[in-house]
């Protein structure tokens, strides 16, 4: 074997440098959305008002659900891929390097005794943010004069963010799990 060969344990840790290089790049991109959630709305808000039009609340629905289905869909990857260390590279190192285990901040920061609260919290707040914010924008909508072709508009955009409701709390629970988040 030459010396520029590389080794399994070389080739793993260069792969666990690329998902963990990933996973820190979806985390900031997925934290970024909460504030160009928050942008989002304070702007719409903002026109909706200084205009005395509240059909333009109907505005805020689609962009909510979109940006919070990206941030849900970031959210499991970051969360796949720490699983995918703790479960398959770090045990695959750890054999190599015969040793009882690699990468143990992987699951020692899950032991936390509260993470769970952690979990419940950041779940209300993505409700808030995604759910709660544009479904309060379109009841405003339906206590002002409605039309009856944006009325049906604004009932598809309360069922697809009821139906990402739906997703973030499935996705939450049962905490713990792949599928419960990082």
């Amino acid at each position: 074997m030459a010396e520029q060969d590389v080794t399994v344990g070389q080739l793993l840790l260069a792969e666990y440098q690329s998902v963990k290089d990933e996973q820190k790049a979806r985390i900031g991109f997925r934290d970024n959305l909460l504030y160009v959630t928050l942008a989002v709305v304070a702007a719409v808000i903002a026109a909706a008002a200084q205009a005395k039009q509240a059909s333009m609340l109907l505005a805020l629905p689609p962009v909510c659900v979109v940006l919070g289905w990206t941030y849900l869909v970031n959210d499991e990857k970051i969360s796949a891929i720490g699983a995918y260390v703790r479960g398959e590279l770090g045990p695959r190192l750890a054999e190599l390097a015969g040793d009882q285990g690699a990468f143990r901040w992987e699951v020692f920061h899950r032991t936390d005794p509260r993470r769970v609260s952690r979990k419940v919290v950041q779940c209300v707040v993505d409700l808030l943010a995604f759910c709660l914010v544009p479904l309060s924008a379109l009841v405003v909508y339906w206590a002002d004069d409605t039309t009856p072709g944006l009325l049906v508009v604004s009932v598809v955009e309360a069922l697809a963010v009821v139906g990402l409701g739906a997703c973030i709390v499935r996705y939450a629970v049962p905490f713990g799990t792949v599928q419960g988040g990082e």
